[in-house]
């Protein structure tokens, strides 16, 4: 745990009566970052019965949280704990946690039995277990004075059963702490025990008693640099009337063009998501191979069958077999406790199972989902960000779509909850239960039925850092894409910036030298210019796909399955990897299929 250890009991002992100097008892306690410094000082001042901090994930909020829990057991202004905690995995997370800080939290407190051994200093609980029965543990709480804290509070406006629930069962409570990395949510269900103030316009903003977002974390070296490589692509799809459509992703398209060509994209079977996992993977050796060892990818999937299929197809590139965290499955903790501990390169994750991984060792990420909203993306983005030396950086891959490249670009943007006014013009992609990721699908639903991907190729479009853009559109497996990819390990902030702006200057200085020379060389030998140029790669590519829509016309098979038959009989790379010979090669096979 960040910020050292401390046990409650040695600093009850330590620590008993109201005029301690404030100072003096923050000091006794183990080393703190300057952020949980400040906050610690705020409340041990004010001594609110409400307190909400918001901290970048990554900064410590849980280390601030048993600190505070601490303190108020040292001077007896409490009797018990109660942590409030969004999922089975995190309570657990919890309480080991507490555990290496001389708390004992009980993360096993059972709703049919109501109590748990004296022996413990709290609970840890999630708010669905709160929501099922609320008046039973009100009763709990006012039986002792009770510290309750709210982990990841925006939880709690999820549902209307769940902030009833808290509402009920702390309304009472002695005090609260609520805790947050993303303290804002994408509608106007209020969030329990937070304030809210009024603000032009008629909305309402809530109002956060500490904040530490993450420009500040970045600057003070407390989590991580994160470079988003975003991968576009020509995607071709076909609806249940049988119309055929292509489009680039990235490019301006409709809300039902710009998810088709995003679901196409993220297809297990297809090109994209393989150029992309082996883009990926390329990243993860190199930080393997330049400082960080053990560094770790996760790959963060829509639905449980996704997550099967990618943990195959990252077994075929990686000759190793990923770990697969699957919601309903019941060792998903132990799961992702074994690969936390390992030094195992990859890990599958369906959606939402990603805000309960804390594994401080990933550097990699696939944005390989298709939710959009701001606090699903902050959120998944956070399971990357946590440092744990200088110099460490996070690469996360995601699909060239306009709403994650807007997300991607404003990471450093804090946020507030506001009620009573949008939080962005909705474009047809949002979560529209964030929670029904994590559900078992066995049927297709209607937009599966009436919608089929084809093909998509994958081309290396930008890379964002601290909300500026750099490159330019490069071809997946060429020296352009490799110089992006092989960043050194190690690298501060600055260093970061410094590197890809070399790169994007010699990218375009290279380019300027190709086209004069191509220029030189059309002039002499007019055919010369033809060979090995990206127009004519993205020539060949259209007529191989074009071939390959006659052939499914002519057979019924699904493009994927003509693409791999032809590199099975041919060999090569996926086409968006292939070279101008070995697409020649496929077309000239392909004319002769019957």
């Amino acid at each position: 745990m960040p910020g050292g250890e401390f046990t409650s009991r040695s600093v009850r002992s330590k620590v008993t009566s109201t005029d301690v100097d404030t100072d003096r008892r923050i000091a006794s306690g183990a080393p703190l970052r300057a952020w949980q410094r400040r906050a610690l000082t705020k409340y041990l001042t004010a001594n609110p019965t409400d307190y909400l901090a918001v901290a970048t994930p990554g900064a410590g909020k849980t280390t601030f949280g048993l600190r505070v829990a601490a303190e108020l057991l040292a001077d007896r202004s409490i009797e018990r704990i109660t942590v409030v905690a969004p999922t089975e995995h995190l309570k657990h997370q919890w309480a080991a946690s507490a555990a290496r800080n001389g708390i004992a939290l009980d993360p096993n407190f059972s709703n049919s039995t109501g109590s748990t051994s004296s022996d413990f200093d709290g609970v840890v609980l999630t708010y669905a277990q709160v929501a099922a029965h609320p008046f039973r543990h009100r009763v709990r709480t006012e039986q002792y004075r009770t510290l309750v804290i709210l982990d990841e509070i925006h939880h709690g406006g999820d549902a209307k059963s769940w902030g009833d629930g808290i509402r009920e069962a702390f309304g009472d409570a002695t005090r609260r702490l609520a805790l947050t990395g993303t303290p804002f949510r994408s509608d106007d269900s209020p969030i329990p025990f937070v304030t809210y103030e009024p603000e032009p316009g008629g909305g309402q903003r809530s109002r956060a008693d500490s904040s530490y977002g993450y420009s500040e974390a970045l600057r003070d070296g407390v989590v991580r640099p994160v470079v988003f490589l975003a991968y576009s692509g020509e995607a071709s799809w076909r609806t249940s009337a049988g119309e055929e459509f292509t489009a680039r992703l990235g490019e301006p398209l409709s809300a039902e063009q710009t998810a088709r060509a995003w679901r196409t994209a993220l297809d297990p079977h297809g090109d994209w998501i393989y150029a992309v996992f082996t883009a990926a993977h390329r990243r993860l050796i190199r930080l393997r191979e330049s400082g960080v060892p053990d560094a770790g990818g996760l790959v963060i999937a829509t639905d449980q069958q996704n997550a099967r299929d990618y943990a195959d197809l990252l077994h075929s590139i990686t000759g190793t077999k990923p770990t697969v965290v699957l919601s309903d499955d019941p060792k998903s903790s132990a799961r992702i406790e074994e690969f936390s501990n390992s030094t195992d390169e990859w890990m599958v994750a369906v959606r939402m199972v990603s805000e309960g991984v804390d594994v401080p060792r990933l550097s990699v990420g696939v944005y390989a989902t298709n939710a959009s909203t701001p606090l699903y993306f902050a959120q998944a983005i956070g399971r990357f960000v946590r440092s744990r030396r200088p110099g460490e950086t996070a690469s996360v891959f995601l699909p060239s779509v306009p709403v994650l490249l807007q997300l991607a670009s404003e990471l450093e943007a804090e946020r507030d909850h506001v009620l009573g006014k949008p939080h962005r013009e909705s474009d047809g992609l949002d979560d529209a239960l964030v929670t029904d990721a994590n559900k078992r699908k066995d049927e297709p639903g209607e937009e599966e039925k009436s919608f089929q991907s084809l093909h998509a190729d994958a081309e290396l479009d930008q890379v964002i850092y601290d909300g500026s853009s750099f490159g330019t559109t490069t071809l997946v497996g060429s020296d352009e894409e490799s110089d992006y990819l092989g960043l050194p390990g190690l690298l501060d902030a600055d260093q970061v910036r410094t590197l890809l702006q070399q790169r994007q200057a010699q990218q375009v200085t290279n380019r300027s030298t190709s086209r004069v020379r191509e220029a030189d060389q059309a002039s002499a030998a007019p055919n010369a210019a033809e060979r090995g140029t990206g127009e004519n790669l993205m020539a060949l590519r259209k007529e191989l796909n074009t071939l390959v829509a006659l052939h499914n016309q002519r057979t019924g098979k699904p493009h994927s399955a003509v693409h791999s038959e032809l590199r099975t009989r041919l060999g090569g790379p996926p086409t968006a990897m292939a070279t101008a010979d070995q697409l020649k090669e496929r077309i000239s096979a392909l004319r002769t299929w019957r």
